[in-house]
């Protein structure tokens, strides 16, 4: 029996969502007041150096230090090399402040001329998504330079809570992808980065919605593990969702031979984490289906559902109901159900949730500190319940 404390679910009816990347890149201005959980509304303007040539420039250690796993994207490259034209045909200075390091003043509003006109121009819809998400990530990863810490994503001299983080091996039976919408990547009150400050990035790994880089890696993964060995957390209401029970209580311990440092791939289990708002989670997921049918000609991916409980998140952070819950949390709910199957419970699962378990603690304290230092309310009925993440 799970404790509440360790319930967690995914399972609720979800509307259906179109994806349309002229929503994503046309949607409407939100004032701070609409968005007030977002910690860095109010953090400082942050200029780039126009005397600095390394500034706009993406290394590959400071890309890998993000968390992830790929070489720079070739997409986010060619977004920061046209920033740094507009500089100097403008002689404008980037300038970043804000929620996800948004641009700001006079270079904001030429680049944002620029970068509609490029966008309208790229007729396929693939090119429009990878545009979008490479112009999302460059300006994210420019604005938090230097500000942001590289692995809690909290602001480096404020609130950083890695020296606080226990890190812990993950049984190498399971391995999670995050998949991520580029609005997610480096917002501070994004859970899914607490996996790989946890388990590492080789357990817990990040995959970008729209970089063609990382969906390659992740999807390479999957071919090579076969079908059966994929596994999605999200509440498909077109099709039946799995129980973990249904889908792991019997059959599948005798296949799942793996010491405890010696991974098979081959038998691993791969979980994707849609970690994006709600709304933005439907179109992820009908691109996961539609890459499904191309690898293996149906667009059938498993899913599976959670029992019922709440995230601890949910007390600063809230959801559109109680029912549902961040990613972390999904993760943790996954492993302690996992723990219970016969065929599983001598893993040391129990261990790994307790330490995913108090990184989130660690998370929600370092957040309520933040937002109790800059005279923030931390009560969760003055929230705005339409710009939750």
């Amino acid at each position: 029996m799970l404790s509440a404390t360790r319930a967690f679910t995914l399972k609720f009816s979800l509307p259906s969502f179109a994806f349309s990347t002229k929503t994503c890149m046309e949607s409407p201005p939100r004032s701070p007041k609409a968005n007030i959980f977002n910690s860095s509304c109010r953090s400082p303007s942050r200029k780039a150096d126009a005397k600095d040539t390394g500034y706009a420039s993406i290394t590959l250690q400071e890309w890998q230090g993000w968390g992830t796993t790929s070489p720079v994207p070739a997409k986010v490259l060619e977004v920061v090399e046209d920033f740094k034209l507009l500089e100097k045909a403008n002689d404008a200075q980037m300038t970043f402040g804000g929620s996800g390091g948004k641009l700001q003043g006079e270079f904001k509003i030429q680049e944002d001329k620029k970068h509609r006109a490029t966008y309208e121009a790229l007729g396929d819809s693939e090119k429009k998504i990878q545009f979008f998400s490479a112009r999302q990530i460059a300006c994210r990863v420019l604005g938090s330079r230097d500000y942001l810490c590289q692995k809690c994503w909290l602001p480096l001299e404020e609130d950083c809570m890695c020296s606080k983080v226990k890190h812990s091996s993950l049984w190498p039976g399971v391995r999670f992808w995050l998949y991520m919408h580029p609005k997610d990547f480096l917002r501070q009150n994004n859970t899914g980065k607490l996996l790989w400050q946890v388990f590492g990035v080789q357990s817990a790994t990040l995959c970008l919605f729209g970089i063609p880089e990382h969906e390659e890696i992740m999807w390479n993964a999957f071919k090579l593990a076969g079908k059966d060995k994929v596994w999605c957390l999200y509440p498909n209401k077109n099709a039946v969702t799995m129980s973990v029970y249904d889908a792991f209580g019997q059959g599948f311990s005798a296949d799942l031979e793996h010491s405890p440092t010696v991974k098979n791939e081959d038998k691993t289990l791969n979980f994707v984490l849609i970690d994006g708002t709600w709304s933005n989670s439907a179109a992820m997921f009908r691109r996961l289906k539609e890459q499904t049918k191309s690898v293996w000609g149906e667009e059938d991916l498993p899913c599976i559902s959670l029992v019922t409980g709440a995230s601890t998140m949910h007390k600063l952070r809230p959801q559109p109901s109680w029912d549902r819950t961040c990613t972390a949390a999904a993760a943790i709910g996954l492993l302690s159900e996992l723990q219970c199957l016969p065929g599983f419970n001598s893993c040391g699962l129990d261990k790994q949730v307790e330490a995913l378990e108090d990184a989130l603690v660690v998370l929600l304290e370092a957040l309520t500190a933040r937002r109790l230092r800059m005279g923030r309310s931390i009560t969760r009925k003055v929230r705005h319940i339409s710009n939750i993440c």
